[in-house]
């Protein structure tokens, strides 16, 4: 496999990386966060007009018909970042569930507005009894004429707060945890019957609790195939995984840059605290952590079009289990080796460690996924 970047990649980079260092400094962040969207409408525009919302979007719907490994450099600068805008629900997961799975109708009413950055998307597949469980399901939805009739609650659906149409997993067959009988639907966010209830995750970004009575869809707003749906969510769910595995590249590698100024600058006993040894293996074994992880992420965004899915799962699996470990390396290390002022609010090393901390567990723990990779 060839590791260095294409032409179109090294731009893709230098275009991100200038607009975050630009455009998204952390008391930026801070004020954008502190909004009551909890997200920039500006920045967002910004995003589509510089292209990077529809970079695996096909040109015939305003993309520009890239890859993964495209999206992957531009995910690395949003973590750089630490950039709160809902780009992996609405650019990574939703776009790319419709991209696979929308009819032509689907695709030309919804990846165009994705692209231009006048739609969002959210995929709303979690509920408060599955924990990680994707086919846990009892969120219904009942045939009725030419309509479905959807009831049931979604959990911290990432992005739900910002989204304007929302991807709903529920059961149209079986029981509540079986395989099959899972279907997904396209609801709009202003529909009847739906109640959206945003709220902050610990790391600043937005997530939403959704509930639905009643709400009536028309059966062309059915994404893929009656009760075969699961798969679509497993595929749509990796794809997040491996996007947020390339974002905790960009953490980690800022949080060692921040880590390693701080060693050289901090003065202690008549001179910088980074002279020490002990200090200096520390900051070694985080850096060995970033390598690993770099490893297991381009892994991870390798296989995932991969289209055998046990083995997308197994390779999706083993780099969320690195990323989580390696995380845990360079966080802990670095608020360690700052002292107190890694702790306060004022501080960004704060703020990375509580993403690298949510990406750890968001789609699943390392447990779940060290238990996912043995079924492989």
């Amino acid at each position: 496999m060839d590791f260095a970047l294409t032409e179109t990649q090294h731009l893709l980079q230098d275009t991100a990386n200038r607009l975050v260092r630009e455009r998204y400094g952390f008391e930026e962040r801070k004020k954008i966060l502190a909004s009551p969207a909890g997200s920039s409408p500006e920045l967002w525009a910004s995003f589509a007009e510089l292209g990077l919302l529809g970079i695996e979007i096909a040109e015939r719907f305003g993309g520009s018909e890239g890859g993964f490994h495209d999206l992957a450099v531009v995910l690395d600068a949003f973590g750089r970042g630490l950039v709160a805008e809902p780009f992996v629900p609405t650019v990574v997961m939703g776009a790319g569930l419709i991209s696979r799975a929308g009819s032509e109708a689907q695709k030309a009413a919804i990846l165009p507005g994705v692209a231009a950055g006048t739609l969002k998307l959210a995929l709303a597949y979690g509920e408060r009894r599955s924990r990680y469980s994707l086919n846990h399901v009892e969120t219904t939805a009942k045939a009725d004429g030419d309509f479905y009739v959807i009831d049931g609650q979604k959990s911290v659906v990432l992005g739900g707060d910002a989204a304007d149409q929302l991807i709903v997993s529920a059961r149209t067959a079986g029981k509540a945890t079986d395989p099959d009988g899972i279907s997904l639907f396209l609801v709009e966010r202003g529909a009847a019957g739906v109640a959206i209830r945003g709220y902050p995750t610990v790391d600043g970004t937005r997530a939403a609790e959704v509930t639905l009575t009643g709400v009536r869809v028309a059966k062309t707003a059915l994404l893929g195939s009656e009760d075969q749906g699961l798969g679509l969510v497993d595929y749509a769910v990796d794809r997040g995984i491996a996007a947020m595995c390339n974002e905790a590249l960009g953490v980690m590698a800022a949080l060692n840059e921040l880590t390693l100024e701080y060693l050289k600058t901090r003065v202690q006993f008549g001179r910088p605290i980074g002279k020490f040894q002990v200090l200096q293996h520390r900051m070694v074994d985080m850096e060995m952590a970033l390598e690993q992880a770099k490893s297991m992420a381009i892994l991870a965004a390798a296989h995932v079009k991969d289209g055998d899915p046990r083995s997308r799962a197994k390779a999706i699996s083993a780099a969320k289990v690195q990323i989580g470990k390696s995380g845990q390396v360079v966080g802990r290390g670095a608020i360690q080796l700052h002292g107190g002022i890694g702790m306060t609010e004022e501080y960004i090393a704060a703020h990375f460690f509580k993403r690298l901390t949510a990406i750890e567990i968001c789609f699943g723990d390392i447990d779940h996924h060290l238990a996912r990779f043995a079924r492989s």
